[in-house]
């Protein structure tokens, strides 16, 4: 009776439905800035160190696991594209060498929405479908350069036809085109600049640095996730989950795409848009298929930076590696989204990883240590 006396009075400090939907958004604001402060704590731990990781690369698999790591290092992908980018249009790089590289930037980008699932580690349900929601990525883009990368490496095919793209674009190669500021961007990344800077009128040191905007970042989304889940279950009620995984179900996979298309070139982050997907997912209001051909788009969306950036380039080399990661997404679309039975299959291992590691916490430790760090470490000591 006492404990009933106790949680009666929760009820008058329930926000009304327009709170709840400001309090998301604000949260949102919060997680997009953690995720920010996230890249700028791994970017300032590898300060100086990704223009030397990309030169003088010439085995594919080498490549494959310079982009992995580079991407981690930076936290974006179009960071790290606009780096091949230039290197190729330097003449550092070919195009035939970037091309892996170029695929796993595509590996690396997807660390992020991963680490946003961690914050559910404590809540079994919870935790498996955000794992499994932020891994359908992965493994999307893992199967993509199983076919890809060994039919790049025996017959050139997508280095070549970009190049034969770039060619066809050749005299509007020159054209002054400037990277679109988005607004999204600026003040998810005003809080951050204002952080960093607090902490340098501390200290000079980049690792002291870099590791407390990780640490910060990582808060700031771990703390976010717990909240937004906990409001939109009770703001979204069954009706609302219904009518958003009709508007992304069957039929709509085009739609969907578009969706996350647009996202990514508005905010120009991939790990925004798939991120942004983990706590619905996490929440049941948005389905692992549902999701799945968002996550497509946003693969397309993230290649439009880098396209742009490369016609500012003096010949087609860079441009033609820009056409190279446009290809790459969208083959890797044409490859498994179509047939159902094909498009079930990252769906189907994402949810069987969850599974494990629902039962063993361990188990995404080595995960992700192993994935995005240990084995492209040794890849690139090893083979390069």
């Amino acid at each position: 009776m006492a404990e009933s006396q106790q949680e009666s009075p929760s009820p008058r400090f329930a926000l009304p439905t327009w709170g709840r939907v400001l309090l998301v958004i604000a949260l949102l604001y919060v997680f997009l800035a953690g995720i920010k402060g996230l890249e700028t704590g791994i970017k300032g731990l590898g300060s100086g160190f990704t223009d030397t990781l990309f030169e003088g690369v010439s085995n594919p698999l080498a490549a494959l696991f310079v982009g992995v790591l580079g991407t981690v290092l930076v936290q974006s992908s179009s960071v790290t594209t606009a780096t091949i980018v230039g290197l190729v249009g330097a003449g550092t790089l070919s195009v035939e060498a970037a091309v892996p590289m170029i695929m796993g930037a595509n590996i690396g980008t997807t660390v992020t929405n991963t680490l946003a699932s961690l914050g559910y580690l404590r809540r079994s349900s919870e935790f498996r479908r955000a794992f499994a929601g932020a891994t359908m990525h992965d493994f999307f883009n893992m199967l993509t350069v199983a076919v890809l990368l060994p039919i790049e490496v025996t017959t050139r095919f997508l280095s070549r036809t970009a190049m034969y793209l770039a060619e066809l674009l050749r005299d509007n190669a020159t054209i002054d085109f400037t990277k679109p500021d988005s607004p999204i961007k600026a003040a998810v990344k005003a809080p951050i600049t204002w952080l960093e800077n607090l902490v340098e009128s501390f200290t000079a040191d980049e690792t002291i640095i870099g590791s407390l905007m990780l640490a910060a970042g990582l808060v700031m989304i771990f703390i976010a996730l717990a909240l937004i889940t906990r409001n939109m279950r009770r703001l979204v009620v069954s009706r609302i989950e219904r009518s958003l995984n009709a508007a992304l179900g069957k039929g709509a996979g085009l739609p969907a795409m578009a969706l996350g298309a647009v996202i990514t070139v508005a905010v120009q982050s991939s790990s925004i848009t798939t991120s942004v997907l983990v706590p619905l997912i996490a929440a049941g209001v948005l389905s692992l298929r549902n999701a799945f051909p968002v996550t497509l788009g946003a693969n397309v969306g993230t290649t439009v930076t880098a396209l742009l950036a490369s016609l500012a380039t003096d010949g087609s080399a860079g441009l033609a590696i820009a056409f190279a990661h446009t290809l790459f997404n969208v083959l890797g679309i044409l490859i498994w989204y179509p047939i159902p039975r094909l498009r079930a299959v990252p769906l189907r291992l994402a949810e069987r990883l969850a599974v494990l590691a629902e039962v063993r916490k361990s188990l995404v430790l080595v995960y992700v240590g192993g994935l995005f760090i240990l084995v492209p470490f040794i890849g690139v000591l090893v083979l390069r």
